[in-house]
């Protein structure tokens, strides 16, 4: 009863909704995404969404995983219903993007801040001239770099973490790894981070740390959240549930005390593909593909909570410091 009943939700939504295929062309090739519009709003505001790390796509699914979670695919569907415009697409590499998939080797950190760039510019020859980036997990560190360099109105960072991946990194595998392993994680790391590469990494660490990988981790290593946040001069809004087994409130409250203009809201309940779903291990993993469960709504009322200044804000008044909430 619970998946029909969220399945004439999804419809009602669609009915609503202008959902668009639409492609953005770059110097390298075609990039895919959704256009979602809704039918009665002529609002010059629209929210670009960016998916998170690895293979997830513009629904936030993750390929290869059974099964699909659709939050980012529910997320603008919950927005349009509201009226608001969102855009999503499939980074290079991923979904209907792959064809951009550029040799291991020559991929950037950089490219994907580029990306994101060209599409807010997209956005406003669509007219939408009042562009917020949302950023998913990795996409946030990724959205709030791009922000400094684009004409945008306001960052909203999701699941996002506070501390330099590196961190993040040595976190992930202490649990996993025997301690000879670490020792070598943690030389490696220390030589990335200084930008230098590393010939023959143990085949052990290869998913991690093969050759061809390593200059994408030096330059995704130079970018640190706590200190791009900081650098924003518009509205931020920070959002983190609490029962996110990926990124930490911690994570969170990091990002908000480097940032003089966000606010910061923690979600109970609500996982790191934004569902509400309880602590538990086997019911968190179940959760990154199952359809059935709907994004949090205190998610989507609290972004809309935090665009609405921004929407009806004259575009020659600036938006100053907690005022705008």
């Amino acid at each position: 009863m619970e998946r029909l009943l969220y399945v004439i939700i999804a419809l009602f939504f669609v009915s609503i909704a202008d959902a668009k295929e639409v492609d953005l062309n770059t110097p390298t090739g075609i990039l895919y995404g959704t256009l979602e519009t809704p039918e009665s709003s002529s609002s010059p505001l629209a929210i670009l969404i960016i998916s998170g790390s690895g293979p997830t796509d513009r629904d936030g699914n993750i390929q290869g995983l059974q099964g699909e979670n659709n939050s980012l695919k529910y997320l603008a569907e919950a927005l349009a219903s509201k009226g608001v415009a969102s855009l999503r697409f499939d980074k290079r590499g991923i979904g209907k993007s792959t064809s951009l998939a550029a040799r291991e080797e020559e991929l950037r950190f950089e490219t994907y801040i580029d990306d994101v760039i060209a599409w807010v510019n997209y956005l406003k020859q669509q007219g939408k001239d009042k562009c917020i980036i949302l950023g998913h997990s990795e996409g946030s560190l990724i959205g709030m770099v791009a922000a400094q360099r684009a004409d945008v109105r306001g960052f909203i960072s999701i699941s996002g973490a506070g501390r330099p991946a590196s961190e993040l990194i040595i976190e992930q595998t202490r649990k996993q790894l025997p301690p000879d392993l670490m020792r070598e994680t943690e030389r490696i790391l220390s030589e990335l981070k200084a930008g230098r590469t590393v010939e023959s990494p143990p085949p052990a660490l290869n998913v991690l740390f093969r050759e061809s990988v390593q200059p994408y981790l030096i330059s995704w290593f130079r970018y640190e959240p706590a200190k791009e946040i900081a650098k924003l001069d518009i509205p931020a809004l920070i959002i983190q549930g609490s029962t996110d087994i990926q990124i930490s409130v911690d994570d969170a409250k990091m990002l908000k005390n480097a940032s003089k203009r966000a606010r910061l809201l923690i979600i109970e309940g609500m996982n790191h593909v934004l569902k509400r779903v309880p602590n538990d291990v086997q019911k968190q993993l179940a959760s990154y593909g199952d359809p059935s469960l709907p994004v949090s709504e205190e998610l989507v009322s609290e972004i809309l909570g935090f665009i609405n200044p921004i929407a009806t804000k004259s575009p020659n008044k600036s938006l100053k410091g907690d005022a705008v909430y």
